[in-house]
């Protein structure tokens, strides 16, 4: 009798939960490639080709022959001009030994995280919050926290609530503004006044994650780190994949005190090395282009947005607010929770996310991956045409 071997994988992958932007993606491929007309809204990836002066530095560095094994924390001059950009957009100082480029912004959060966090640490996770932080924390083999938050306060936490969150094992923070999954973007106001609650408590890190700060639609992004007290304990985490539509060229980098940036130096010495060549010299090109290069990508994504909000307003017991960044809205559906919808049972976010895909060939991702159990995300990085062809799908489907 043949024996059947075991499969002994580790409590590290065994408990890692996968990630449910990705799980929809790849259930939307698979339909699609049933033959099923799938309109995706799940993954937050611009539809947008990158710009062609991008391209064209990296066709430049590919003739170059820059082809070796780069710096673990980066080219020298890619760091030089990530140290430009904090202070024309941030207005934050770092020299280059504050600065480590990896292979995209989640790799950058990975290293921090691996590199403060400790078994037994607690890590605060304003709630909604991308996907990748819960899982990276627990991976880093620290706890979290979330601290619920709703549509009717535009998702935001109050220093309250930050307050009441913190206990002596509170180690770190996640911000992230704009936000994955709901759009919101924090005041300097709101941010100093989080920051006056932090000042008491001087052994918590703040992780500020600004990936999607130029896309935003009036208020201005504001870094966690441009507040004089917090700036030694925030580590800035930044990319060029959202605003520069460079999603698959996987560039992304922290600012941070030295004795954390050689950490993470020193960590991704053993994991990855140093970021692609050729993604890396592109990147020095599009971080000292001015930003007004990218302004027509976020003009529309403008538009997007208020189409969305439009047509989503149309439609009975779905609740929006409105984002002011990213490219996301984050509707309350749980006015459905309960109802039968075309012979179909609603329980919860993730029952009416998989509804939308099986009966109206509508990709999304249900709010509880982010920590929101009444909400779904809708991503509006499609075409005018396709936003238009879900939602009529969504709404006949709920009528």
């Amino acid at each position: 009798m043949a024996q059947v071997m075991s499969q002994p994988l580790s409590d590290r992958i065994n408990n890692l939960p996968i990630s449910q932007t990705l799980a929809m993606a790849a259930k939307a491929r698979e339909l699609r490639e049933q033959g099923k007309d799938i309109i995706s809204l799940s993954l937050g990836e611009p539809d947008f080709n990158t710009p062609d002066f991008i391209k064209d530095a990296a066709i430049q560095a590919i003739n170059d022959n820059y082809n070796s094994y780069t710096p673990v924390n980066g080219y020298g001059e890619l760091r030089e001009a990530i140290c430009r950009k904090f202070k024309r957009d941030n207005n934050l100082d770092y020299n280059i030994n504050q600065i480590v480029v990896s292979t995209g912004a989640k790799q950058s959060i990975a290293n921090v995280a691996m590199v403060l966090l400790n078994p037994g640490d607690e890590v605060i996770l304003p709630a909604p919050y991308w996907v990748s932080y819960s899982a990276i924390t627990t991976l880093a083999e620290a706890t979290y926290v979330e601290i619920p938050t709703s549509i009717e306060t535009d998702f935001k936490i109050t220093p309250e609530q930050l307050q009441a969150a913190i206990t002596p094992r509170t180690k770190m923070i996640f911000f992230n503004s704009p936000n994955n999954p709901s759009g919101t973007v924090y005041t300097e106001a709101e941010y100093r006044a989080l920051a006056e609650v932090l000042e008491n408590h001087p052994g918590i890190y703040v992780l500020s994650d600004e990936i999607y700060e130029h896309i935003n639609y009036g208020e201005p992004n504001f870094s966690f780190a441009a507040i004089e007290s917090m700036y030694e304990r925030t580590i800035t985490v930044n990319g060029v994949a959202k605003a520069f539509a460079m999603t698959g060229w996987r560039i992304g980098y922290i600012g941070a005190a030295e004795w954390i940036a050689k950490a993470c130096n020193k960590m991704q010495g053993q994991i990855t090395s140093g970021a692609n060549c050729i993604a890396q010299r592109a990147t020095i090109t599009a971080l000292d282009a001015p930003v007004e290069k990218i302004q027509y990508m976020v003009d529309e994504f403008h538009k997007r947005r208020d189409l969305v909000l439009e047509l989503l307003g149309n439609i009975e017991g779905i609740k929006t607010n409105v984002a002011q960044g990213a490219f996301y809205v984050f509707p309350d559906v749980s006015f459905y929770f309960g109802k039968t919808i075309d012979g179909q049972r609603v329980e919860n976010a993730s029952d009416f996310a998989m509804l939308l895909l099986e009966k109206a060939n509508v990709a999304t991702v249900t709010g509880d991956a982010f920590g929101a159990p009444n909400c779904i995300r809708i991503s509006y990085a499609a075409s005018q045409e396709e936003l238009k062809e879900a939602i009529r799908r969504i709404a006949e489907l709920l009528s």
